[in-house]
């Protein structure tokens, strides 16, 4: 049973502990008449910013972003049993500080097994709650939104950690045997999962909820369900990793039927003010695998459950897959498509790296927001460099002000 947790206010109002971190510095919030709804841009706003569309604001329900830039979750591979701690307050929080509109904490097992690595965050019992609040409060100190990404990593899970091979942990040395929708290995090299019964299915879902409900009373306010890279929501909806034949195998309506589970039961528990995102894997890449057309039919069913937004990856169900073309932005054309197929919000990743690049992204509406990865990895402060390369004007922390005079 989860614990209801409320924040210790001290007697300004503020988070108790949290003094030292002050002066809060929060971006300029729209009026109530220019509030935006999903991705419209308010005239007023655009000259605000020069024209530049990647700092203009966002609203999402109730949740105002301040700019278009995302911090994607990057798994740390830090944990002692699930437990967030000074590491991830540091490289979640200096990316807030940089100016991120929101950041997401890393894929959080929603339980043990779920884990890719032995060393993966967790949000599996309410132990984790107050680590994670301690994280979210920071975010949402320096005015960017805390997110979390809810995952299970199915088949790819049991792994070592990437600078030691990313080789199987086995059982004998604290690993355990990952779980699938079918019995299909990952690779060669991968263990043969157990495939999950119809009951264990549920339980599932019902973890995923539960998972939500803790991240509510951490203090998060978007919640991204991972469903892309070849782990378990993935492996349900992609025909190369479930042969099941029951209602959850077979037909594309039987292949969704897992992530509209765990969808429907996250927005149950999740508040109608607080965004819901997807995260997907557009293409397998692969033939005979999950496609973007599939995809786009996805995004539509989902829509319906309460998702507000396809964050739009690849890949990932079968290892040494060969992409067409990695170009910069490679994946951009899949937000653009759901998004204009669906009208559902999308999020741009993958090799988004330049200011302009992301500019014109917003711009030309190929997507709502751009999410950075290993690029947020090189800078924490790239929103603050990519304000200055397109001449916006945006708020900085006080602390940092001398070192961007032409800022604000």
């Amino acid at each position: 049973m989860c614990i209801p947790f409320r924040r210790p206010e001290s007697e300004n109002g503020s988070s108790a502990g949290s003094e030292a971190y002050r002066p809060y510095i929060r971006p300029p919030s729209v009026s109530d008449t220019e509030t935006m709804s999903t991705s419209a841009v308010s005239p007023h706003l655009s000259r605000q910013t020069g024209g530049v569309q990647l700092f203009t604001p966002l609203r999402i329900r109730d949740i105002e972003f301040p700019n278009r830039i995302v911090v994607s979750p990057m798994c740390q591979y830090s944990c002692v049993d699930g437990f967030a701690n000074d590491w991830h307050l540091v490289h979640l929080g200096s990316r807030a500080i940089g100016g991120a509109a929101l950041v997401i904490a890393e894929a959080t097992a929603i339980e043990p097994r779920g884990r890719i690595s032995p060393w993966d965050l967790g949000i599996w019992k309410d132990d984790h709650i107050d680590p994670l609040a301690r994280v979210a409060r920071f975010i949402k100190d320096r005015g960017s939104v805390p997110g979390i990404q809810l995952a299970h990593a199915g088949r790819k899970a049991s792994t070592d950690v990437p600078w030691r091979g990313g080789g199987v942990v086995s059982e004998s040395v604290g690993g355990w045997r990952p779980v699938a929708p079918s019995a299909i290995p990952f690779s060669p090299a991968s263990p043969v999962p157990a495939a999950l019964t119809t009951p264990e299915i549920h339980e599932i879902v019902s973890r995923f909820a539960e998972a939500a409900q803790r991240a509510l009373q951490a203090g998060f306010e978007v919640i991204e369900l991972h469903g892309a890279h070849g782990y378990l929501i993935h492996e349900f909806l992609s025909p190369l990793s479930n042969q099941r034949t029951d209602e959850y195998g077979g037909s594309l309506e039987n292949r969704f039927r897992f992530a509209s589970d765990v969808a429907k039961a996250v927005r149950a528990v999740w508040p109608a003010t607080l965004p819901l995102f997807l995260r997907i894997s557009a293409s397998d890449w692969a033939e005979d695998g999950w496609t973007l057309d599939e995809s786009v039919e996805l995004a539509r069913a989902v829509q319906l459950l309460g998702v507000d937004l396809i964050d739009c990856s690849s890949g990932g169900t079968l290892p040494y897959v060969p992409i067409p073309s990695a170009d910069p932005g490679y994946q951009v054309p899949f937000a653009e498509r759901i998004r204009r197929e669906t009208g559902i919000l999308t999020g741009a990743v993958g090799l988004i790296t330049d200011a302009q690049q992301a500019e014109n992204i917003i711009r030309d509406e190929s997507a709502d927001l751009v999410l950075l990865a290993r690029e947020f990895l090189r800078e924490p402060y790239w929103p603050i460099k990519a304000a200055q390369e397109l001449g916006v004007q945006i708020p900085l922390a006080d602390q940092y002000k001398r070192a961007f005079p032409n800022v604000r």
